[in-house]
């Protein structure tokens, strides 16, 4: 399990179903849920306000979740924080997807399902509507999200949350191979498709 610090007598409370890297740190008031993932890097600092992360949810590479005093900063179920993003002292809705290097500033809350962009900026105390696709700096919604597109999420985040199960027994540390074997085997993971790949194969783009 990452690296974990109690802060002002406030432990961090970890679901014992939840997979938290061994680089990842957790600071104080945290409260992370079932079958959370937390990936390498990560960095969750209850040191000041308090941090949620609900069931299912998937915290990538590098992401920083933090807020301010007196403040919640919540990732409800089956969230999906994208590598390198910057959420803080915000409230992100049940199923919310936030893109690779995205920033949610203090008090926006992003509605239930929707997708912000990679890159996006959220300014503080936005709203974000339910199912919709919210893009550029600051972030403005640019349309309502298709049935195609809600399903493609739902389905790379349960690629995590088989990640989060898996990392628990597969991950292991080791000394690496001086050269790869022959005939050198791929993960077993099932396919996820880019978002634009998924729209073309299912027809949707």
């Amino acid at each position: 399990m990452g690296q974990i610090y109690s802060y002002d007598g406030l432990f961090p409370v970890i679901d014992p179903t939840a997979f938290v890297h061994p680089s990842a740190v957790i600071i104080g008031d945290v409260i992370i849920g079932p079958g959370v993932y937390v990936a390498p890097c990560a960095s969750l600092r209850g040191d000041l306000g308090r941090i949620v992360i609900g069931a299912g949810a998937n915290i990538q590479d590098c992401v920083v979740v933090h807020g301010f005093p007196h403040t919640d900063t919540t990732i409800e179920e089956d969230g999906h924080i994208g590598h390198g993003a910057i959420v803080h002292a915000c409230t992100l809705r049940r199923n919310v997807l936030v893109g690779m290097n995205a920033v949610v500033m203090d008090l926006a809350v992003v509605g239930e399902s929707a997708i912000i962009a990679a890159s996006a900026f959220v300014p503080a105390q936005s709203e974000i509507a339910p199912r919709s696709l919210a893009v550029g700096v600051p972030a403005k919604v640019l349309r309502a999200l298709s049935e195609e597109e809600l399903r493609w999420k739902r389905e790379a985040t349960a690629t995590y949350q088989r990640l989060c199960v898996d990392s628990r027994r597969l991950m292991v540390p080791c000394v690496p191979l001086n050269a790869p074997e022959a005939d050198r085997r791929r993960c077993s993971q099932p396919e996820v498709l880019p978002l634009s790949d998924f729209k073309r194969q299912t027809g949707a783009g």
